[in-house]
């Protein structure tokens, strides 16, 4: 039986990978026959069948420099770049087959009992027989404190009564294998045909956003555009420099790194930064701090860049910690 179950698990990765040696037929009987069931990896993590890349992202004092279409000529598409979970369903035979958190872009862990509550479990179109990867996000109203981490806390839930209860939307933003020659041919699909809600349906001003996509809309374009080992280059992610808040420097503690490196971290007097509560910056190095002369009980203006950063001070000394 174990041999059995091992030629299946190649089968499935040969599936997978575009270069099956098996019919569906064959491989579903053997699957019956021998109570076969996909395991994930030891830390409960399954493999996306096409990678999750994050995107680019440029601020808009950064824009006239680091435009990457400044010289393309043809149709780039605008969408809101939504701010809540992203997830990725993955359909086999039109059937819903699974679902995975976006985890680190490879793999995620599974969530497909939580959001198949959320979205259509089967699509019956001409594609119904192949493998399809739909890629978006859940998000809920901005109008609910802490709206993305309300969204994605109730991927962690364990009762999924409860996950039926909140207020949760799935808009999707991507289809592997492309649907379509295009970005927007590709959306109308996944709207008209298979039943989902698109990023260009609406602004979806109702829900979070953290900034505007820019996209190439030409599928063949996107895919010679080429990616980084960490995004797309047909598509990136504008943001706006957001102004800081004013708040007050408590302390200064030092801190180990995984690298072993010891930087200062500052203290601050609790601030309310876009829903998320802050009261921890880093300083980076002593230089830094010397450089602006930072004192305890000085202002300091923080700003929320991905990360909390403090970007500007006044009056500094060191305070004698070690």
């Amino acid at each position: 039986m174990e041999n059995v179950k091992a030629l299946l698990r190649q089968a499935a990765l040969a599936y997978y990978t575009g270069k099956p040696f098996m019919s569906d037929e064959e491989f579903d009987r053997l699957a019956e026959l021998h109570n076969f069931e996909e395991v994930g990896t030891t830390d409960g993590r399954y493999s996306h069948i096409y990678r999750l890349y994050s995107l680019q992202k440029i601020f808009d004092n950064e824009l006239e420099q680091k435009n990457p279409f400044q010289t393309y000529k043809k149709p780039v598409i605008v969408s809101p770049k939504l701010d809540g979970a992203a997830v990725a369903l993955t359909y086999l035979g039109g059937n819903l087959h699974r679902v995975l958190t976006r985890g680190d872009g490879k793999k995620g862990l599974d969530v497909t009992h939580l959001v198949k509550h959320l979205v259509p479990n089967k699509i019956t179109t001409g594609l119904s027989k192949s493998l399809l990867q739909i890629t978006g996000e859940i998000v809920a109203p901005k109008s609910i404190k802490n709206a993305r981490n309300y969204a994605s806390g109730a991927l962690n839930l364990k009762d999924v009564e409860e996950f039926q209860t909140r207020q949760l939307h799935f808009i999707a933003y991507h289809a592997e294998p492309f649907l379509h020659d295009t970005f927007t041919n590709s959306m109308a699909v996944l709207k008209n045909s298979l039943g989902f809600s698109t990023v260009l349906d609406s602004d979806w001003n109702e829900y979070p956003q953290d900034g505007i996509v820019f996209r190439v809309d030409s599928h063949k374009d996107f895919i010679n555009f080429g990616y980084t080992s960490h995004h797309p280059r047909g598509s990136y992610a504008l943001k706006v420099r957001q102004e800081g808040k004013i708040t007050t420097l408590v302390d200064v503690i030092w801190n180990v790194g995984k690298s072993g490196v010891v930087a200062p971290v500052a203290i601050l007097k609790p601030v309310e930064i876009d829903d998320a509560r802050v009261s921890r910056a880093t300083l980076h190095n002593m230089a830094h701090i010397e450089a602006l002369g930072l004192e305890i009980g000085c202002k300091v203006e923080v700003i929320r860049s991905g990360e909390i950063i403090p970007v500007s001070y006044t009056h500094l000394t060191l305070p004698t910690k070690a």
